[in-house]
């Protein structure tokens, strides 16, 4: 393994642990149950470190995971910044004894790590599990979830597991263009077709061709392209700008968004019928809040990446924040301490004001609102929107059901049973101007 040196052990289950030592050749040595450093000869691992004691530190295996001892070391074993007597050890964990610097993994190939892909959430781990069977069907995927949370990575992941990963991945961010530019975006155009058309151009629908079409922001995609995108995923078949017949396609549709495309149905801003037809498969990414229990890894994950170190009282610091820009921010404010204030975050350090949202003084979220229902808009309102919304398009068409149903882009027999489960009274609209 270039760059990287390697101590290999096998964990109860059976799961395979490794130390890395950057930079430092590559060598591997598999134990049954512990591992000791130390300068001296008689240490698993020797290492000539001067500021490393004869006996310094060990890693021995327990039924609840790989535990860090130190052997009462002169100089002090630490952990991700921190001094420790002993500690279990988790993903990405840094260990410095002496002047040696290694990193606990269950990857050999520490490039192999994602660190948005686990998860010790319960809830999200049990999603993260399911990628693989979600990349091997075909079926359109709805990624719902807030700004930064990382509905990306899982898009991209949904198409590299799966038996298009050889096609290419195409995303369209669909609040990025205007209502002009986006049906040609999607479905291309032919030679002056409009102003500007000056050659033919494929659409994203043929340059995904064989491969993943993702559609971002799909929430953000005008009303009146909608149907247009609702007859190519159910035909299977686009009609560029300008042209008189249609292609076929072949691709597989992954959507995501960051609103609430329920609450957009019921106030009239989404199609209902494009809505499930999206909303076949469905992936719900948590906000950061919600799986703190990833924080120190999440935060690990980026500081080795960016070469950055932060003190335990400020990660007990960061730890209070609420992170409204998620996994996003998290990684920009890695980056931008190290740019202000060096590789080491002491405890002297002030981070506050390096916080992207702290000129707006974000509050962070009161414990009693950290629930599976927090940010969910509830049944009881989306139904007083969803009448709202009926009593609306039936005074607008004078209580027209057919017309009213197709401006709701549902089925003519699932309006008439929504009038008829509201108690709306038909002949007060039928007489309204």
């Amino acid at each position: 393994m270039n760059g990287t040196q390697t101590l290999k052990s096998k964990s109860t289950t059976g799961e395979t642990a490794f130390i890395h030592q950057p930079e430092q050749g590559s060598w591997g040595f598999e134990i049954n149950d512990l591992v000791s450093f130390g300068r001296d000869s008689s240490c698993n691992r020797s290492f000539e470190d001067p500021f490393m004691s004869l006996r310094h530190a060990r890693i021995e295996r327990k039924p609840q995971g790989f535990l860090l001892r130190d052997l009462r070391s002169r100089n002090g074993t630490f952990l991700n910044g921190a001094r420790i007597v002993e500690a279990l050890l988790n993903e990405g964990d840094r260990i410095q004894l002496g002047q040696t610097h290694l990193t606990f993994s269950f990857k050999r190939d520490l490039k192999e790590t994602n660190h948005s892909l686990w998860s010790k959430n319960s809830k999200w781990a049990q999603t993260l599990s399911q990628m693989d069977n979600l990349s091997r069907s075909d079926l359109p995927v709805l990624i719902l979830g807030p700004s930064g949370a990382g509905k990306e990575l899982i898009a991209k992941t949904l198409h590299d597991k799966s038996l298009r990963k050889t096609g290419p991945l195409v995303c369209v961010n669909c609040s990025a263009l205007s209502e002009s530019l986006i049906e040609s975006e999607l479905f291309g155009h032919t030679k002056g077709s409009f102003t500007g058309a000056t050659s033919d151009r494929k659409g994203a629908f043929e340059a995904a061709r064989g491969g993943t079409l993702f559609l971002d922001e799909v929430g953000d995609l005008p009303l009146s392209l909608q149907p247009k995108l609702l007859r190519a995923l159910e035909n299977k078949e686009i009609r560029p700008v300008g042209r008189d017949d249609s292609l076929s396609t072949d691709v597989r549709i992954l959507a995501a968004t960051h609103h609430q495309l329920k609450e957009k149905v019921y106030r009239g801003e989404f199609r209902m019928d494009l809505y499930y037809r999206l909303n076949v498969l469905q992936v719900k990414v948590p906000a950061l809040w919600e799986r703190m229990e990833d924080f120190e890894g999440l935060l690990y994950g980026f500081c080795k990446e960016g070469g950055v170190s932060f003190s335990s009282k400020q990660i007990r610091r960061l730890k209070e924040y609420s992170w409204p820009g998620n996994i996003r921010e998290l990684k920009n404010f890695v980056f931008k301490a190290k740019a202000y204030l060096g590789d080491e975050i002491t405890d002297d350090h002030c981070i506050e004001h390096l916080l992207e949202s702290a000129d707006e003084a974000i509050p962070s979220i009161p414990s009693e609102t950290k629930s599976e229902n927090a940010g969910i808009v509830n049944s009881a309102l989306l139904k007083d929107l969803e009448l709202e919304l009926i009593k609306k398009r039936l005074a607008a068409n004078k209580g027209n059901q057919r017309q009213t149903a197709l401006d709701l882009g549902m089925p003519k027999s699932t309006l008439h049973d929504r009038i008829k489960a509201y108690n709306i009274d038909l002949p007060k609209f039928r007489v309204s101007k």
